[in-house]
């Protein structure tokens, strides 16, 4: 009987320097691992959305020690762990039939060049950890703040590479970005004056004490972002100081109702210092009034941030970007390149017209951010980061702005073409008209369409209620098929009095999404409808009550 040799990996020195070693050979134990692991996620990006549909109690129970190995692995080994364990059970985001989330396919270029920003291993925060990847950065924020107000070459020749000043801060997404932007505009609002040395330096409520404010607040579409209430909690506002402001039936902000507010904190001695303008919300891609907004905000003295993380890259296109019309009157804007600029998550900005505006957080440390210094980390909330403004250069380089206008055209336009589909079906109901590529909509029988013209309230309440729970069984079932997903969400639509209603949301980003694949997604929900409706019998039951009531009548 032959004996297996079951070899132990050990940490020594020697193993350790091996680790951290360039392989020199191409035939090396680390080349071909990683010849391997490309090999694999090839195989699984060629997939449907997960390469074997697990549940997640099983996932948790391959993650669940919570001790630190005493033995090191071998690499291959491990290596075989992830593919197995954890590649196998990723969501595959980039699959085209993977339409219910902002991720979307990546251009393929990006996972060779990722090496570049990994191997080099920059640290953003400081320009002695990343000489060159700082002016690549500025650059990057400057092509952005052109994008977005379209100055004179002689401004990005006196402001992109300033020592004191940034056009803005590149960050890990939108999230970071309105803070940051909120953060400006609270400290210009709270400005040093007198013998005051402003919010920065002596705080919040000596801040308020000194000008006389009563309270200090932000106003916003009911629509906005859930990043701007953790703005206001850790800028010390308070969550309570987010207002919201009624939207239209198209989801856009009403500029009369922001205009009331405004009147009547003013006679509160209430200091509204910040109106945030949404150019493209989250559930339903929707864009408020920018133009008016702006008015409003010069008229009352207030900083205007625009939340573009969606919207942004609409600027590429020529066709479509007169939807933004009034960003370029914005004091900041913040912008998601993991959204349709096509580039890997963990990639956001906030770009600032007027490049003074960023003193106003600017900090500094003797041992790395000294006065003087072009280091970017002076003027950014996150201290160390990554290169990832490397990735969206080389994405602005290689596609070009002619190659991201046709991207952008080519998804709004898919938008629309799925509306319509929508629209001619007789058991879907379209929710919100897509204004970019995201819309929502939901499965209603034809039958019960009519039923819920002719119930009375409370019938009418209970079969909104049935559709809900339709919804999530039909979203939940398609999403474990593994065939495609799209998302849920609720939202208040003008049609059913406002009330909170469940609906399929979609995202139409993905380049390799077909309208063949559009019309299989509704085909499998229209399927799973059929089963669904065995167990809620009840949509069939009411249904057909209220349209045999209105017979009898």
């Amino acid at each position: 009987m032959a004996v297996v040799d079951h070899k132990k990996a050990d940490a020594t020195q020697e193993s350790l320097h091996r680790i951290f070693t360039v392989p020199e050979a191409p035939e090396s134990t680390l080349g071909r691992i990683e010849k391997e692991i490309s090999e694999n996620l090839n195989a699984f990006l060629q997939t449907h959305i997960a390469a074997r549909e697990k549940p997640l109690a099983e996932i948790e129970k391959d993650f669940s020690s919570a001790d630190i190995p005493e033995r090191p692995s071998f690499v291959s080994e491990h290596t075989h762990f992830l593919l197995d364990k954890l590649v196998a059970q990723s969501v595959h985001t980039s699959a085209p039939t993977f339409i219910g989330h902002m991720t979307s396919a990546l251009p393929y270029f990006l996972m060779p060049l990722s090496k570049i920003m990994i191997g080099l291993n920059q640290n953003l925060v400081k320009i002695e950890t990343s000489k060159a990847f700082t002016p690549l950065e500025r650059q990057v924020l400057g092509m952005l703040h052109n994008l977005i107000y379209h100055e004179e070459d002689a401004f990005y020749q006196q402001w992109m590479h300033s020592a004191n000043h940034s056009l803005g801060a590149f960050c890990s997404g939108g999230t970071i970005a309105n803070i940051t932007a909120l953060w400006v505009a609270r400290n210009s609002a709270l400005k040093p004056d007198g013998e005051f040395k402003g919010v920065a330096q002596e705080g919040l409520f000596k801040a308020m004490k000194h000008y006389g404010y009563e309270d200090l607040v932000v106003l916003v579409s009911e629509r906005g972002h859930y990043s701007l209430k953790k703005a206001t909690d850790v800028l010390g506002l308070g969550r309570d100081c987010l207002i919201p402001i009624k939207t239209d039936s198209h989801n856009r902000v009403c500029v009369n109702e922001m205009r009331a507010k405004l009147d009547e904190l003013r006679q509160k001695n209430i200091k509204a210092f910040a109106i945030v303008g949404v150019a493209g919300t989250t559930e339903t891609g929707n864009i408020d009034p920018l133009e008016d907004l702006a008015d409003l905000a010069q008229e009352y003295g207030c900083h205007f941030h625009v939340d573009a993380a969606w919207g942004g890259a609409t600027l590429m296109s020529n066709t479509y970007r007169s939807l933004l019309k009034g960003i370029e009157r914005a004091d900041s804007v913040t912008i998601d390149a993991h959204k349709q600029l096509y580039v890997p998550m963990g990639a956001g900005m906030v770009i600032f017209k007027n490049p003074a505006l960023m003193t106003a957080i600017e900090h500094h440390a003797e041992y790395i951010l000294r006065k003087g210094s072009k280091d970017l980390g002076s003027h950014t909330l996150e201290g160390s980061r990554s290169g990832m403004a490397m990735l969206l250069y080389a994405s602005l380089n290689i596609i070009s702005r002619p190659g991201y206008e046709m991207l952008i055209n080519t998804s709004i336009e898919k938008a629309q073409y799925f509306a319509s589909l929508i629209n001619e079906h007789p058991d879907f109901e379209l929710i919100s008209e897509p204004e970019l590529c995201l819309l929502t909509y939901r499965y209603a029988p034809a039958r019960t369409q009519d039923a819920l013209r002719l119930a009375d309230p409370e019938q009418r309440e209970e079969l909104l209620a049935a559709l809900d729970d339709m919804t999530k069984f039909i979203q939940k079932r398609q999403r474990e098929s593994g065939k495609s997903f799209v998302s849920r969400t609720r939202i208040t639509p003008e049609a059913w009095d406002r009330r909170l209603t469940t609906v399929f949301r979609v995202v139409l980003a993905n380049p390799l999404t077909t309208e063949q694949i559009l019309k299989g997604v509704l085909e499998e929900q229209q399927e799973i409808a059929k089963q669904s409706l065995i167990s809620f019998p009840k949509i069939n039951t009411l249904t057909e009550s209220i349209l045999n009531q209105q017979v009898a009548l």
